[in-house]
């Protein structure tokens, strides 16, 4: 068995973010491994990986939009890594796909997340790293451990210097709450809570509003950017209850898919606050900020090949 503490983690690149894989790499003093991935006529994957051999590997790969080919690409890559030798194997999933899915709303429905948490294990994965997951549940749905990093801090950095001393933390739904209780804290801020349901995936219903916003500047935090639903709703909420047309959003993903941008783009939103967890970092939305969650991955990587504690970069359940 090698001595971990002698050679350096190895990080293997997906195509899903290939320029976050660099710079978690950049940020460790190492450089991608070889890895190659052929793609047939019909669609097919092929990935090949090289020098992983008795090593310590780390693939990254987030399952953002396309998440089916991203994710199928991720379980190829984990078997290669362990076909191709590697002592141990962890799934870099900055961007968890099928977080949502994490409960039956029906009868007859899948648990996505389940189903897709065991493909990871069963593919060679020992580990999975994810940042800012839809749900904590994920760790008690999967076979093998689950580090749960948090972009909270790296959101609260930001938002102390593009938001005034007065403004309010806004939970858009009863999901996002600690979220936002957490982003709250660190900037030393009040909360206020929306009530909404959900009518479809792109519709959303908000009712009430817990906490006061009139005459302030309201800062939305969530984990997630997906058809803006739930931002226009909750926005909505927040200028009927007087709170200042000067409103911030906070997210740690910005897939930003469908009609995102046109849906915010008619909002008075003066900034729109995401990571680079997936490549196009909500760049289609021209008023939009990005900070790199690489520094924050590479730490957590770190760690765990030194065997060192994750505890201050996990998030709170």
């Amino acid at each position: 068995m090698s001595d971990r503490s002698t050679m350096p983690a190895r990080i293997v690149a997906g195509t899903a973010h290939p320029g976050l894989a660099a710079a978690v790499a950049a940020a460790l003093g190492v450089r991608p491994v070889p890895c190659e991935v052929e793609r047939f006529p019909d669609g097919e994957l092929r990935p090949v990986v090289s020098g992983v051999q008795g090593g310590d590997v780390y693939v990254v790969q987030p399952t953002g939009p396309a998440v089916n080919d991203h994710l199928v690409e991720a379980l190829l890559l984990l078997d290669a890594c362990r076909r191709g030798g590697a002592e141990t194997v962890t799934a870099v999933l900055p961007y968890f796909g099928y977080a949502r899915q994490d409960r039956r709303g029906r009868a007859g429905q899948a648990v996505g997340a389940k189903v897709v948490l065991g493909a990871l294990a069963s593919a060679g994965a020992d580990r999975l790293i994810v940042v800012e997951p839809h749900t904590v549940a994920l760790e008690a749905m999967c076979p093998v451990p689950v580090e749960m990093l948090t972009a909270v801090p790296i959101l609260a950095e930001e938002l102390a210097e593009l938001t005034s001393e007065t403004a309010v933390l806004v939970a858009p739904d009863l999901g996002a709450v600690k979220l936002a209780e957490h982003c709250a804290r660190l900037l030393r801020r009040p909360v206020a809570v929306v009530r909404k349901t959900r009518v479809s995936g792109a519709r959303v219903h908000a009712e009430e509003l817990v906490g006061d916003v009139r005459d302030r500047p309201a800062v939305i935090v969530d984990d997630m950017i997906s058809t803006g639903g739930t931002i226009e709703a909750a926005v909505r909420v927040l200028l009927a209850h007087g709170a200042s047309p000067d409103i911030t959003v906070a997210a740690a993903h910005g897939p930003l898919v469908d009609a995102a941008r046109d849906r915010l783009g008619r909002l008075p939103i003066r900034c729109l606050l995401v990571t680079d967890t997936l490549p196009a970092g909500g760049a289609r939305e021209p008023r939009t900020r990005v900070r790199s969650v690489a520094p924050l991955i590479a730490d957590a990587i770190g760690r765990l090949h030194n065997g060192q504690s994750l505890d201050s970069l996990m998030v709170r359940g």
